[in-house]
């Protein structure tokens, strides 16, 4: 099993070894691939798309060639994963919580609305245990760096995990979308879940 990571800015590495950690605790003779090239996506049974600057991990997986090619596969059903960020690239709609609605290259692969720094800037970053269901009964640590939030979803999209009534972990078939950092908890079960699930289908 190969996964891939995009890997233009952000939390590439903290993926690379929470991956490398869920592939030991699993048993599982898995790879983990650092993507740049649109060569590299056809190598790969899923992909993380990882936290970081939204604007600049969307231009430039556009000006390398990936961003239509991503959003192709993933559509076609390749496993995707992606964390802050990564949530916003997947989503249809973005909006900024000051700005409002904006352009910017993203996937929209995922039937959600996102909005950008949510609950704030920088300073109001925070943590928070979250009760996950498809995770078991202890409580996850949610990490929240400039955090958007998912305020809207429809079609086959479903939230996982509410904050204060406002969905911050949702999926839809093939996709998986949070908009906290769990490459930052030292809790391995979500990237555990993704596995997983690369290895049921």
């Amino acid at each position: 099993m190969r996964i891939g990571i995009l890997a233009y800015q952000g939390g590439i590495y903290e993926h690379e070894y929470m991956l490398r950690r869920a592939f030991t605790e699993l048993g599982v003779n898995g790879d983990v691939i650092l993507v740049k090239k649109p060569s590299q996506l056809r190598e790969i049974d899923g992909v993380i798309i990882p936290g970081g600057e939204s604007t600049t991990i969307g231009r430039l997986a556009e000006r390398f060639g990936v961003l239509d090619l991503l959003g192709d596969l993933i559509r076609e059903g390749l496993p995707a994963f992606g964390t802050c960020a990564g949530a916003i690239m997947m989503a249809k709609k973005v909006r900024d919580s000051v700005i409002g609605e904006i352009q910017q290259p993203v996937l929209g692969v995922m039937d959600v609305e996102i909005v950008r720094n949510y609950y704030g800037r920088q300073r109001e970053s925070f943590e928070i245990d979250l009760s996950i269901p498809a995770l078991g009964e202890e409580p996850f640590r949610g990490v929240f760096i400039r955090a958007p939030a998912i305020v809207k979803l429809w079609n086959g999209a479903v939230p996982l995990a509410k904050l204060e009534g406002v969905t911050v972990l949702a999926r839809q078939k093939n996709i998986l979308a949070s908009t906290f950092h769990p490459e930052l908890s030292g809790d391995t079960r979500l990237h555990k879940l993704f596995i997983e699930e690369l290895i049921r289908r």
